[in-house]
């Protein structure tokens, strides 16, 4: 009994800081039903919270990306699985972003909602060479410290990086590693502060949205809500089944579904993939995917492989054109919604704060109304428990497809007889 209260205990930690966050919209969502227009006067605590966090990421992104690079010395010695985990990992992503545009091609998230937001500022229309260039690079140095130039302060931060840890012998001592090792543990810090104003701010905020919009927007969210869930479930089951049959056929199939749900219900009450490790590695050894495969890929993909995220960011891309009514078509739309997807997922997961920085790239790439900020926010934070599920459990079937490429077809087989003998 002591142990199970244990397990009740650690649940309910895990999620108590969203549960202090969602009842902080949800009385604010209250307060704008009771008091209606006048509840905007509350939309300034909402827009400080904005104004906070929007001045923390900015410099968060630069020293944390280039810390984390320059720190990167070790990589060489993963090989051949580094090289296969790495391409299945985008793989796994582009494949996590089409089947939602199909599916919310099909069935539009925000189909029917009428709220104003304000207008649409289309950005200016480039043939796709000066698109990629507008979006990868800014022609003055100060720009790049603006939220709005996001990818640019992305790419020179991976790139100063690297010219750190390439002219540097030790790495562990360098006072400049060190620097930026600090100021990016100091932001996560600031940033931990400022989010125990967000259940005042993004109250406030949303006692403002209501209202002004009424019960349209909470209904708009119960319909994107009801509608996710249902999509990771299918993804699961169908890409999941296709990844182990490609892995080793039906044995691996049964292998997989055999082992797979205590990391699923883990990952669920967690909503880490980090804390999720230990059951995953317990998951894939059970699976007979050989250590030295598993150690890389886990601690890797708990990091930086996030098919959940994936398919959350073209979501909201999807539920913001649907905001203004925007049509959600066409290959101009659908290859940068697929790419800023798969950036947030393999890319910005594993960087502190990676996840805005995905809606800020949303924002400023679509040129949408930074008000809808708190509503893209929302809809990540409703949907972070499947989403986890699927980025966590997605992390096993990558060793079983990894253990196919590097050590052959018949790797179950050949992990099979050498457990029989051992």
């Amino acid at each position: 009994m002591s142990e199970e209260r244990k397990v009740k205990s650690s649940v309910l930690q895990n999620y108590r800081f969203i549960l202090i966050l969602l009842t902080g919209i949800i009385i604010g969502s209250i307060i704008g039903l009771v008091f209606k227009e006048k509840a905007v006067a509350l939309k300034p605590f909402g827009e400080l919270f904005l104004n906070l966090m929007f001045t923390a990421v900015v410099p968060l992104v630069f020293f944390s990306l280039s810390s984390s690079i320059a720190k990167m010395t070790n990589m060489k010695r993963l090989g051949k699985i580094l090289r296969y985990t790495l391409l299945i990992f985008f793989i796994t992503a582009i494949i996590a972003s089409i089947y939602l545009i199909i599916v919310v091609t099909i069935i539009p998230p925000a189909e029917g909602v009428n709220i104003d937001f304000g207008a649409y500022e289309e950005p200016e229309k480039l043939n796709v060479l000066a698109q990629i260039v507008s979006a990868i690079s800014v022609n003055d140095f100060s720009k790049i410290l603006s939220r709005s130039a996001m990818l640019p302060l992305i790419i020179f931060s991976i790139a100063l990086g690297y010219c750190i840890s390439f002219v540097t012998k030790d790495i562990e001592n360098n006072p400049v590693v060190l620097f930026l090792d600090i100021m990016a543990e100091a932001l996560m810090k600031l940033i931990s502060i400022i989010m125990l104003y967000a259940p005042i701010g993004l109250g406030a905020y949303f006692a403002a949205l209501i209202g002004d919009y009424g019960s349209e927007l909470i209904g708009a969210y119960g319909k994107a809500i009801v509608m996710f869930f249902p999509i990771c479930i299918v993804y699961f089951f169908i890409a999941f089944t296709g990844y182990a049959y490609f892995a080793g056929g039906v044995d691996a199939i049964k292998i997989f579904y055999k082992n797979i749900f205590p990391s699923a219900v883990t990952s669920l009450a967690t909503q880490s993939s980090i804390a999720t490790l230990p059951t995953n590695f317990a998951a894939t050894k059970r699976m007979g995917v050989s250590e030295d495969i598993s150690s890389i890929i886990l601690p890797l993909g708990a990091t930086i492989h996030m098919d959940g995220a994936v398919m959350t960011t073209l979501f909201k891309i999807a539920f913001l054109f649907g905001l203004f009514n925007l049509d959600f078509v066409g290959l101009d739309v659908w290859i940068p919604a697929i790419l800023i997807s798969t950036m947030s997922g393999v890319i910005l997961s594993g960087i502190p704060g990676g996840g805005m920085m995905g809606e800020l790239i949303i924002l400023s790439f679509y040129g949408f109304n930074q008000e809808v900020l708190p509503v893209i926010l929302t809809i990540g934070l409703l949907t972070d428990p499947i989403a986890t599920m699927v980025n966590s459990t997605g992390d096993t079937v990558v060793s079983l497809m990894v253990s196919r490429i590097v050590d052959g077809k018949d790797w179950m087989k050949k992990k099979q007889v050498q457990d029989s003998i051992s």
